[in-house]
């Protein structure tokens, strides 16, 4: 609950301390007296929007200092632990306002953004005021009401996790359909030239190698004459090897006969013999190399020139076709895999499918029964409001083809004002009495399914009075027997329902306004309702009529 409250340096306020309890709590003053002004700056200390002008003339800044009491296992000890604050004890929400506009927010005195501030406070407090209108009349906020009046959040936050999975596979099919598409259009010529470049199975420096071996072949054909004369001339009939081997023969039978003459000689020729071998080998293996099928000849440059023609057709040259034939057959690979991944996520998508539509059809189960209480806690509520002969309804229309992150249902809050009478929108259907007293009791039944340990009613009663003010009345004082509620009224049958009240003044301190903010005892509240009732000039009957009141509520 809300512990205490301080303000410093905010619009009349220079100074205010207050404390506050369990039950109810009214909030009183004359119109202009800064009742909005308390409100305000509550609000800032649970991170509204910061302005500049809500700082005091003449003040650098402003500061407002909340400390709340949170019950034990509230949500908002899992969030401060998420932000690594102190959980223990107090809760201190801490605003400073800069007269510039500039804000700064602290948690338990620890620096924290905005953000921080307004997730905290989500929790602890909710306000109802005389202006909040727009979300209970505007029929696409009708849903989320329902959903927290049936206090289905987890639900819902199941049905937008798996619209999420829905949507991503859906995404990703999408995609990969594309992706398929494209490929298909290039998948002929992939194919055509993938088959022909592994046909031709050219071998990596093939083209240099068959260049070579032409070339080899077509000038051994141009010295092939050249060679075998050579050859014919070292080891022929008439060659010289065989002559000079019979001439040392010859004269190795002379070596006995005169060795020192003969034998330099001899050596002398088989030198020249040895060499005249080696050539002998030399040209042979010439021969050899000159000596090839014309028809080797032939495949080698057919073979050629349809690896430079692949080349050609491709516009690559001839090493980079082998790299060519390996980036078709990886496209039509990728075209197989593409086709295979598109098959898995379309059964994905359609396992996804099934889970969104079991969550959504739960969901819409839940909201149904949620509607249709509802509806009958506002009904409940309608008769003391003068109300009788009036119906309410909160209609769920499913649309199974309106897939949202919400679910199927469309929710619109409906009313009757007389039997007989044709149902519609709040807005269209009710007079302004009568829609003031509708949006009261929705609010009060929401009320009674807040999570949030304290309860804030801005003026609420605008307008009303009489039995209407008093089950007004009787609705905040049966909220505050399990919630803290403080309410802000002009109706002094709900302030005679107060546990605690505070009056708001105006006072003039010198040559300023001020508002200061004083607690009532018995007497002195007494006094107040008597005023409430009789406006400038409390009278006798004033008194008594409050005394009555106060009695009767308690």
């Amino acid at each position: 609950m809300l512990a205490r409250l301080s303000i410093r340096d905010i619009v009349l306020i220079d100074q205010l301390e207050l404390d506050f309890a369990r039950g109810l709590t009214i909030l009183t003053g004359e119109t202009g007296a800064g009742k909005s002004i308390l409100l305000d700056a509550l609000s800032l200390a649970l991170g509204a929007r910061g302005d500049g002008g809500l700082v005091r003339a003449g003040a650098g800044q402003g500061q407002v200092t909340a400390v709340f009491e949170p019950p034990a296992g509230h949500p908002v000890h899992a969030l401060l632990a998420a932000q690594d604050l102190p959980v223990e004890g107090e809760l201190i929400l801490r605003r400073v306002q800069m007269a510039d506009g500039r804000t700064r927010a602290y948690v338990n005195d620890q620096s924290v953004g905005a953000q921080t501030l307004r997730a905290l406070a989500a929790g602890l407090v909710e306000i109802h005021g005389q202006h909040d209108e727009r979300a209970l009349l505007d029929a696409s906020s009708h849903r989320a009401l329902v959903d927290a009046y049936g206090g289905l959040r987890s639900m819902v936050e199941a049905t937008r996790t798996r619209h999420a999975a829905l949507k991503t596979c859906e995404r990703d099919l999408r995609e990969a359909r594309a992706d398929v598409a494209a490929r298909e259009k290039e998948a002929d010529f992939a194919r055509h030239a993938s088959q022909e470049l592994a046909k031709l199975a050219i071998e990596p420096g093939e083209e240099e190698r068959l260049a070579t071996r032409r070339q080899a072949m077509m000038q051994g054909e141009k010295v092939a004459a050249d060679i075998s004369d050579a050859l014919q001339s070292l080891s022929g009939d008439s060659a010289i090897l065989p002559m000079l081997a019979s001439i040392s023969r010859r004269l190795q039978r002379r070596a006995a006969q005169a060795p020192d003459i003969i034998e330099p000689s001899v050596k002398a020729l088989d030198e020249a013999m040895e060499a005249l071998e080696i050539a002998s080998q030399s040209v042979e293996a010439a021969m050899r190399a000159c000596d090839f099928d014309p028809r080797e000849l032939e495949t080698c440059e057919e073979r050629l020139f349809a690896l430079r023609g692949m080349a050609r057709k491709y516009a690559v040259a001839v090493d980079a076709l082998p790299a060519l034939a390996e980036k078709y057959a990886g496209e039509l690979a990728d075209l197989s895999e593409g086709r295979a991944r598109v098959v898995r996520l379309e059964r994905d998508f359609a396992a996804a499918g099934a889970a969104y539509g079991e969550a959504a059809r739960a969901l819409s189960a839940a909201r149904a029964k949620a509607a249709v209480e509802l509806s009958g806690a506002v009904n409940a509520e309608l008769p003391p409001l003068k109300l009788e002969r009036a119906r309410f309804t909160a209609e769920v229309a499913v649309e199974p083809e309106a897939i949202s992150p919400d679910g199927y249902d469309k929710v619109e809050f409906v009313v009757q004002t007389n039997p007989g009478s044709r149902p519609g929108p709040l807005m269209k259907v009710a007079s302004g009495g009568e829609l003031s007293r509708f949006l009261l009791a929705l609010k009060v039944t929401l009320a009674e399914r807040e999570t949030a340990p304290t309860l804030v009613f801005d003026e609420i009663d605008t307008g009303v009075g009489g039995a209407v003010a008093d089950a007004i009345g009787q609705r905040l004082a049966r909220l505050a027997a399990r919630a803290q509620v403080l309410a802000v009224t002009h109706a002094p049958q709900v302030a005679a329902r107060s546990q605690r009240h505070f009056k708001i003044l105006k006072d003039d301190v010198g040559a300023r306004v001020v508002t200061r903010v004083i607690t009532l005892g018995a007497s002195e509240r007494r006094e107040e309702i008597a005023r409430m009732l009789a406006g400038a000039e409390v009278t006798r009957e004033a008194r008594a009529a409050a005394k009555s009141l106060i009695e009767k509520a308690g």
